[in-house]
């Protein structure tokens, strides 16, 4: 029997869900300690609604939590949840135990989630919360945009 993960992450994420940048942030907190991560997708009633299922997001999830040499014990798994961001991630809080949250977003201008200030809700509920999404403006590849990210919403551990 295989000891239970040091960290658990709930992976909140909708359109972005199987995006470059949040997949290279589950893998390095992979590589980092042992993690296991909850994908939480909140229903989004959308013209832009997600074109993957939940479950290709969590394959694509394991396919990243499993490292660069997909040696990694991967644990991942995947929930609906309601059409309020906010009371999902609240409810999922609730009943599990987690130790942080990733919110993997769309950008700014076009983010909902952010024009509520979906993160500073989150982290009012006392957990620490790290934002993904690509920066406004002009498109960049996806190595600057994590370099943005870490240098602006730095993940919990890298603040310990």
């Amino acid at each position: 029997m295989e000891p239970a993960p040091a960290r658990r992450t709930l992976v909140v994420a909708n359109r972005t869900a199987a995006t470059p940048l949040l997949l290279e942030e589950i893998k390095r907190r992979a590589v980092k300690q042992p993690t296991s991560f909850v994908l939480l997708r909140p229903i989004v009633s959308s013209k832009n609604a997600s074109d993957w299922t939940l479950e290709e997001a969590v394959k694509a999830l394991r396919r990243a939590a499993s490292g660069p040499t997909r040696q990694l014990t991967v644990q991942v798994e995947g929930h609906d949840g309601g059409p309020d961001a906010f009371e999902a991630v609240k409810q999922a809080l609730t009943e599990g135990d987690f130790d942080d949250v990733i919110v993997s977003t769309l950008p700014k201008r076009t983010s909902a989630w952010l024009r509520r200030d979906l993160p500073r809700r989150i982290e009012a509920l006392d957990v620490p919360v790290t934002v993904i999404t690509q920066p406004g403006g002009q498109r960049r590849p996806a190595n600057e945009a994590m370099l943005w990210n870490v240098d602006n919403h730095r993940a919990p551990e890298d603040n310990e």
